[in-house]
């Protein structure tokens, strides 16, 4: 048994699963979410957690308000969405009701965070496997990879190796010294990947499948390996291989499919937002890739056209499908 306290801000696919697999390895995990019809079943009933193809129910502790809280945690694991920020992090900021706050969303979110509970308050992190929300009580967890944390703003510190250390009963966790590399080389994964199957309602390995969906997001990827290049970015292996390998033509095709092998399954977030009637947050995953490549001066097309989609669908013009992936293999084809 880990001696520690962990909060879980965000009960939802990476949240939920994580605090299903810490729970009995780690001293006490409390899930704070704010829809209480999940949060019922989860101390009611238990999670029903479908762990790579293995069901098994798990009874967590959970709230639906944090003025339920009654400890002083180690760890409070940010994995709510960027819209739920704001309303949700300066209250337990306020109660200090964690030692550290670590940020293990999609997007860039982390200098947000920072500035929401004190720079000094938080690690960072990233997540290399996928779950999927199945409803009230209901999560999935689709394919594996390692957790990834580190300071965003010097080397790593004892509370690092130890957040690492409290990670690991949910999955492979290791300590990166330069965390904004792997935020970057992440955020590849999500802008083409998870914005590749909002656009077109597939799954990873079905849009690297498709010939335009193998085309278009081999392309995505080098416009956004361009774009972390220009910051002075170090990028690092992500789903398996290594980022530049994907970058580049004589390297991507085995890359690609080495990197659906382990992933494919993967249900882009986006999607199962844009199912639940949910706004994305393509603004700061693939709109992030744009703003930052506005900055340096690197074009980035197919980024923008994907966030114009997304948007469309998010507002009911269109729904995901693969006519999404043909626009954007025409876009690439006439650019060429």
């Amino acid at each position: 048994m880990i001696d520690a306290a962990v909060l879980v801000v965000g009960g939802g696919a990476i949240g939920g699963v994580t605090a299903a697999k810490l729970t009995g390895e780690v001293r006490r995990v409390v899930v704070l979410d704010a829809d209480r019809e999940h949060v019922e079943r989860l101390r009611g009933d238990g999670l029903l957690l479908d762990d790579l193809g293995a069901e098994r129910r798990v009874v967590l502790e959970a709230c639906a308000d944090a003025a339920e809280l009654d400890d002083r945690f180690d760890f409070a694991l940010v994995t709510l969405k960027a819209a739920f920020h704001q309303a949700a992090l300066p209250p337990l900021r306020d109660r200090e009701v964690a030692e550290s706050f670590v940020s293990l969303g999609n997007g860039l979110v982390q200098d947000r965070i920072a500035d929401l509970v004190g720079p000094e308050r938080l690690i960072a992190g990233i997540v290399e496997w996928g779950a999927t929300n199945l409803g009230p009580g209901r999560l999935a967890k689709t394919t594996d990879g390692p957790f990834v944390v580190g300071e965003l703003d010097g080397p790593s510190r004892e509370r690092t190796h130890r957040l690492a250390e409290v990670l690991r009963p949910a999955g492979e966790a290791r300590v990166t010294e330069d965390i904004r590399g792997m935020i970057w080389t992440k955020l590849l994964v999500n802008s083409v990947f998870s914005g590749l199957g909002a656009v077109s309602g597939l799954l990873y390995e079905d849009v690297a499948a498709d010939p335009d969906g193998r085309a278009v997001a081999l392309a995505m990827w080098r416009e956004g390996y361009d774009v972390g290049v220009a910051q002075g970015l170090v990028l690092d292996r992500v789903l398996g291989v290594p980022a530049e390998a994907l970058a580049d033509p004589e390297r991507a095709g085995d890359a690609l499919a080495r990197a659906m092998e382990r992933h494919g399954k993967t249900k882009a977030s986006m999607l199962q937002d844009l199912e639940r009637g949910a706004r994305t947050e393509v603004d700061v995953i693939v709109g992030g890739v744009v703003e930052r490549a506005h900055a340096h001066g690197v074009a980035t097309p197919l980024h923008a056209r994907v966030v114009e989609l997304i948007h469309a669908a998010e507002r009911g013009e269109r729904a995901p499908s693969r006519h999404g992936l043909q626009e954007l293999g025409r876009l690439l084809r006439d650019a060429r």
